[in-house]
């Protein structure tokens, strides 16, 4: 055919120059414009790009774990920790007084100190005349040097036991005897049975 009313060249054939047709939707009708198209399927790395994301957020799931283990141990006072609750450092003082409570020492070290200490309790004179011997069922037993002395102290015997108690109460001290010279003592033997004696009879 020969005319100018049909459409020849490169338009007609869908070449270069023509519009490319529209996508086609369901029922081969054209898509809505301006809708995105589904997305591409993921690759196989992006879940280990997401991983990584909320690592660089978030931190380490590995290390929070461990940060909140030692927390909670810290707190506890975990027994692996070289301080916590109940170990604090201690002064040797407070180490020393422990230690003699734990083991029952607190009455003798202090029926010891108040034998040495004498002298600060009675003063320096009437200690050069008299020194403690012995203490025996809670009575302190103090050897004179005269029966004048021996009267002088017992005359003070409220006096130097409420000392005694006030200073040295683990001491256990509840009666002070003060013998005069030559007293007569009631031990015979090594099997004697240790006890307070004839109690005020002679001092």
């Amino acid at each position: 055919m020969s005319g100018g009313d049909e459409a020849t060249g490169p338009a007609a054939a869908g070449g270069a120059g023509a519009e490319p047709a529209p996508p086609r939707g369901e029922a081969g009708l054209p898509a809505p414009r301006g809708e995105a198209e589904p997305p591409a399927p993921r690759g196989e790395n992006e879940a280990q790009r997401v991983y990584l994301r909320f690592r660089r957020v978030f931190g380490d799931p590995n290390q929070r774990s461990r940060d909140g283990r030692r927390r909670k141990a810290i707190k506890l006072g975990s027994p692996s920790q070289p301080f916590g609750t109940g170990r604090e450092p201690r002064g040797i003082a407070d180490v020393l007084a422990s230690v003699t409570s734990e083991m029952g020492w607190n009455s003798p070290l202090a029926q010891s100190e108040l034998m040495t200490a004498w002298p600060d309790m009675v003063g320096d004179e009437l200690s050069s005349h008299s020194h403690p011997v012995s203490i025996d069922d809670g009575t302190l037993t103090v050897q004179c040097d005269s029966t004048a002395w021996a009267t002088q102290l017992r005359l003070m015997r409220g006096t130097v036991t409420t000392t005694i108690v006030q200073r040295y109460p683990e001491a256990g001290i509840q009666s002070v005897r003060f013998l005069a010279p030559n007293a007569p003592s009631w031990k015979r033997g090594p099997r004697s049975v240790p006890g307070r004696g004839p109690r005020d009879t002679y001092g």
